[in-house]
């Protein structure tokens, strides 16, 4: 007769292994809602890079095994950390922008990226339109001139500037960009774009392939355009002073197409009129210039930040991981 010891051995041999054993393992950069982590975790073996104290002990622990790494537009993923991953097979970002995403690395590796375009398109859209309206009207203002009392004590708030039928340039005429200036039509605004050619989608649209005219012709110049290292700056002192001290700069894209300390100098300095603002370098912690001015909208990176759309986002970034490991096409691939 076998030993207990012995059974209870021959038993753990001849069971499964463990669900949890079989599922890819993938690393988390960065935390989602309950409603994503929860999926999540149910269908990979999630490790949780954010969450741990010691990142480089983790990584030497559990990166060999990690076949897919989920993040997000924001936190993107490296070369160090790509490369302490040595079987990598798949980056799925949640968020439409993946130039935090070492993507020349990739390429050369054979490993996929994905991110969620579309899903996020109208509601970044949305929210560049109220920021140009909120901060144009100074509603912010004319709300603190109601809670302060000066409205009884001061009278009527100063006038501000009319929105309609003012001149709008977009610099970016992709998908964000499309529906900034469909809404903007709206308002029977003066539109003119700049991209890299004009757009057949755009006959009643002005083409002006300087982004130095085009600012100069813009009392609104939305910047909506994919970062990448050609676009760097683009946005530079040479447009900033084009859009000049009547004119407002709205950045609903990616900080870098900005120079900040361009930007800074020139709201400071009152060469440009104002700015609304979505992103920032080093968010959360932006240059602390930026809270001295009173003629900049500082918005918390949260254009994309509806329920409806950041379930999608959530849901096609999973479909892009389960697709993968199931050996189907990738839904929404960049590499």
């Amino acid at each position: 007769m076998l030993s207990i010891t012995r059974r209870v051995k021959r038993r753990e041999r001849e069971m499964p292994q463990s669900d949890q054993s079989q599922k890819p393992h993938v690393l988390q950069v960065g935390s989602y809602p309950d409603w994503d982590q929860q999926p999540l975790d149910a269908g990979f073996h999630m490790h949780r890079l954010f969450d741990t104290s010691d990142k480089v002990a983790l990584l030497a622990e559990v990166g060999p095994n990690i076949r897919g790494i989920a993040t997000r537009g924001d936190l993107g993923a490296g070369a160090d950390l790509i490369n302490a991953c040595p079987n990598l097979e798949i980056i799925v970002v949640y968020g439409v922008g993946y130039d935090a995403v070492d993507i020349a690395l990739c390429k050369s590796r054979g490993i996929r990226v994905t991110n969620t375009p579309d899903v996020l398109t109208r509601d970044v859209a949305d929210y560049g339109v109220a920021m140009m309206l909120c901060h144009g009207r100074r509603l912010i203002d004319a709300q603190n001139w109601v809670h302060s009392g000066d409205w009884s004590a001061k009278g009527m708030f100063p006038l501000t500037k009319r929105v309609h039928q003012a001149r709008a340039g977009i610099l970016g005429l992709g998908r964000i960009g499309y529906e900034v200036a469909r809404r903007l039509s709206g308002f029977d605004m003066d539109i003119a774009y700049s991209d890299i050619g004009p757009k057949d989608f755009a006959k009643d649209w002005t083409f002006e392939p300087d982004p130095v005219a085009l600012a100069r012709r813009s009392d609104y110049l939305f910047v909506t355009l994919a970062a990448s290292a050609e676009t760097r700056h683009i946005v530079g002192r040479d447009v900033i002073d084009a859009v000049g001290p009547e004119g407002m700069i709205i950045n609903i894209s990616r900080a870098s197409n900005i120079d900040e300390s361009a930007l800074l100098d020139a709201l400071e300095s009152g060469r440009l009129g104002s700015a609304a603002l979505d992103v920032f370098e080093g968010e959360p912690a932006l240059n602390p210039r930026f809270l001295k001015l009173q003629n900049v909208l500082l918005q918390p990176h949260a254009a994309s930040g509806t329920v409806q759309t950041r379930k999608a986002m959530g849901q096609m970034m999973r479909d892009n991981l389960t697709a993968h490991f199931a050996g189907q096409p990738l839904p929404s691939a960049v590499v």
